[in-house]
């Protein structure tokens, strides 16, 4: 079954910052439902115009949609693949992690 898409409001809160992942430097910017929970994030990297760019900016896309949809963060975080150590192996993975690193306590981030 299909839960409805969550409306966004037309202004939320918005937080951004920048991280590295794999020698290369990305934006990440999340934007909040007013109670707190993360609606959207939104990732670009410094290579505009780059496949890696694209895939960055299709994640995030991916990402925003499910948050909408009802998926949790951590759900999303969770599944996504890591390396042996366990650190993200992945764009997305990086971000994500970086989203949870960034939280307050009791925060709506993860």
């Amino acid at each position: 079954m299909l839960t409805a898409r969550e409306r966004l409001p037309n202004r939320r809160v918005c937080e951004s910052f920048e991280f590295r992942h794999a020698g290369l430097d990305f934006t990440l910017a999340a934007g909040f439902y007013p109670d707190g929970r993360i609606a959207e994030i939104f990732l670009s990297s410094h290579k505009p115009g780059s496949p890696i760019e694209a895939i960055a900016r299709d994640a995030a896309v991916t990402v925003s949609i499910a948050l909408q949809f009802g998926v949790p963060i951590e759900t999303i975080r969770s599944a996504l693949t890591k390396d042996h150590d366990g650190s993200p192996a992945t764009l997305l993975g990086a971000a994500l992690d970086a989203i949870a690193e960034r939280a307050p306590c009791g925060s709506s981030f993860a």
